[in-house]
């Protein structure tokens, strides 16, 4: 089993429902940092309205398996899908949906590298 330094993994919270933000700095970054190498795990967590809205937003669905397509994991807070009722629409786009706050504690416990839009 490859043992990776928590320096080279980043995970990247993604909370607003600004569609700009979603694609000039959140899938814009996340994506670019796989695609060059300069995180080897980079991991998205979709929290609070960014699910709604990307349950609504093909061209952001779009974002979402273009990035999935070089390894960018996807991750989205079961509560907050379900409070928006978009628990089945988030799966349906391979998204992992748990309920995200141990797994967050321990992302920022672990020493990786955590930044929040």
């Amino acid at each position: 089993m490859e043992n990776k330094s928590k320096n080279d993994q980043l995970v990247v919270v993604w909370s607003s429902a600004d569609k700009d933000v979603a694609i000039s700095m959140v899938f814009m970054y996340t994506y670019n940092s796989k695609l060059k190498g300069w995180w080897d795990d980079v991991t998205l967590i979709i929290w609070g309205p960014s699910s709604k809205l990307l349950s609504e937003d093909k061209e952001l669905q779009d974002y979402v398996k273009k990035a999935q397509d070089i390894g960018v994991k996807f991750q989205a807070c079961r509560k907050c899908s379900d409070m928006y009722g978009v628990t089945e629409k988030l799966e349906a786009l391979n998204i992992e949906v748990i309920f995200m706050g141990e797994p967050l504690t321990d992302y920022l416990k672990s020493g990786c590298k955590v930044i929040t839009f």
